[in-house]
């Protein structure tokens, strides 16, 4: 998959290897569109692969003084779900960051890594557009800002040069006066790829719309705007006549086109019901429903959102070994350096508790903890394994004793065929290290990564609740001596 594997400890050793390699060289952050389009045949010709996810101060949410917020590109999907300055100032990107894939994915993909695969379906790419982001390039000829209107020319096509970096990701945060949602139509509640999606920030004066950016994506080559419901909807109050007029402005916008995923005529449609959807919840303040209050990380208790430092850098190619620690013990990996943590997992250190499902993200049965977070392991280069500190199914039991999930698990029945188990337990084992005493709905959406092809869930959500009991009582025994 890979010749060099470069875990790399700063950005100018990152500049400096993308200019001496160019086109042959590609920036890993969370790898998880990476991996599949280079295994599709999507991307070729990628033969040394830099991981920046060792630098530090990558993974930054900041405001300014200027009231402009960046995103540093290490910054993922679950950083902009969990800030709160995201979910108050810039609430459509946090509705997207949350649509993406589930908890396991939003773990490892990053915000620049979505701008940067260039897909008009990837989601967080229409409400920044509609909050007016730009991007910052660099390499070793210098710095520049691109606005994000500006940076695509086409379907997985940019501006962007073989040796510049995606430095920052900076728009203006929302006031007082500004409101906006984001609206994602797909196929199923969560790992579901835009049919349409719809972007609306509105300024206001009063009642009345003083300017508005509505963004429509997964409809054509590029995000779009629609210029003429922004113009139509200037100076007016927002009632059902002005919302049905406005969709329908937008619509005429959309330039769909037919695609596996749907069909021109079925896109016009839905964007006309996007946008009268996105402007009615506005209209009447329901912009955060939906939204949840204390959403599901899969961090755990200790996690904090950044990743183990590495003293120095590493180069990974067919001789250097891969140091990590699995399970809490050491381990050293002298094979198996060009393959994705799963299959090192299974095939190099014969830990075949963790299944390949799907090898594509979809199905969760590969899930493991990688630096305290859930991730899909499919989608994991196995070198970034160095330095690491990952735990299997294998290692969720303490000294012979069970984990109240895999305890649970046996007494509900909640086992079928049994291949999906280690990773429904393994999400399920960190939900209740999050949150102890979850609600339904968080135990639902911490398994919205993992696919059960024999059940209807029903014993398994059963079996996670039964979990969280088992975890309270033992810590009430420990409480009381």
């Amino acid at each position: 998959m890979w010749t060099e594997y470069v875990n790399a400890t700063s950005i100018e050793e990152v500049l400096a290897l993308l200019a001496q390699q160019g086109e042959r060289a590609r920036i890993v952050a969370g790898a998880t569109d990476l991996i599949l389009e280079v295994e599709r045949g999507v991307r070729s010709g990628i033969d040394t692969w830099i991981d920046i996810t060792r630098i530090g101060g990558l993974d930054r949410v900041t405001l300014d003084e200027e009231e402009v917020i960046h995103l540093g590109p290490l910054v993922t999907h679950n950083h902009c779900v969990d800030s709160k300055l995201i979910v108050e100032r810039a609430l459509p990107l946090a509705q997207a960051a949350w649509e993406v894939g589930a908890p396991q994915i939003r773990n490892r993909g990053t915000v620049a890594g979505n701008l940067i695969t260039a897909s008009p379906a990837n989601d967080t790419i229409t409400p920044l557009m509609a909050l007016g982001a730009k991007v910052t390039l660099l390499s070793q000829r210098g710095r520049r800002e691109v606005p994000l209107s500006e940076f695509y020319t086409g379907v997985r096509k940019t501006v962007m040069q073989p040796d510049e970096m995606l430095v920052d990701i900076a728009f203006p945060a929302m006031q007082g006066n500004q409101k906006g949602i984001f609206i994602k139509l797909g196929l199923r509640r969560a790992q579901a790829i835009s049919l349409v999606n719809v972007a609306v920030v509105l300024t206001m004066a009063g009642g009345t719309i003083e300017r508005g950016s509505i963004t429509l994506g997964a409809v054509a080559p590029t995000i779009v705007s629609a210029p003429m419901a922004e113009d139509y909807l200037r100076g007016k109050q927002l009632d059902e006549a002005t919302i049905n007029q406005a969709a329908e402005l937008a619509m005429q916008a959309s330039r769909a086109i037919d695609d596996v995923r749907g069909s021109r005529v079925y896109r016009d449609e839905m964007v006309r019901v996007g946008t009268r959807r996105a402007l009615y919840r506005l209209w009447q303040g329901e912009e955060r429903l939906g939204f949840p209050p204390d959403p599901v990380l899969l961090w755990g208790q200790d996690y904090r959102g950044t990743a183990p430092d590495l003293p120095t850098s590493y180069t990974h190619d067919q001789l250097a070994p891969i140091r990590t620690r699995i399970n809490g013990r050491d381990c050293t990996f002298t094979s198996g350096q060009e393959k994705t943590l799963l299959r090192l997992l299974r095939e190099e250190a014969g830990l075949i508790g963790t299944k390949e499902g799907c090898a594509e993200g979809e199905c969760g049965a590969c899930t493991v903890f990688l630096d305290g977070v859930a991730v899909m392991s499919c989608l994991v280069p196995a070198p970034r394994a160095e330095g690491a500190e990952i735990v299997t199914i294998e290692g969720l039991a303490q000294d012979g004793v069970l984990h109240p999930v895999q305890r649970s698990f046996i007494e509900a029945g909640a086992v079928q065929c049994g291949y999906c188990t280690p990773g429904f337990i393994m999400a399920a084992a960190k939900l209740l290290e999050e949150k102890p005493d979850p609600s339904l709905d968080q135990v639902t959406q911490a398994i919205t990564g993992n696919l059960c092809r024999c059940t209807g869930y029903y014993m398994i959500v059963e079996a996670i609740e039964r979990a969280a009991q088992l975890a309270k009582t033992a810590s009430r025994e420990v409480q009381d001596g």
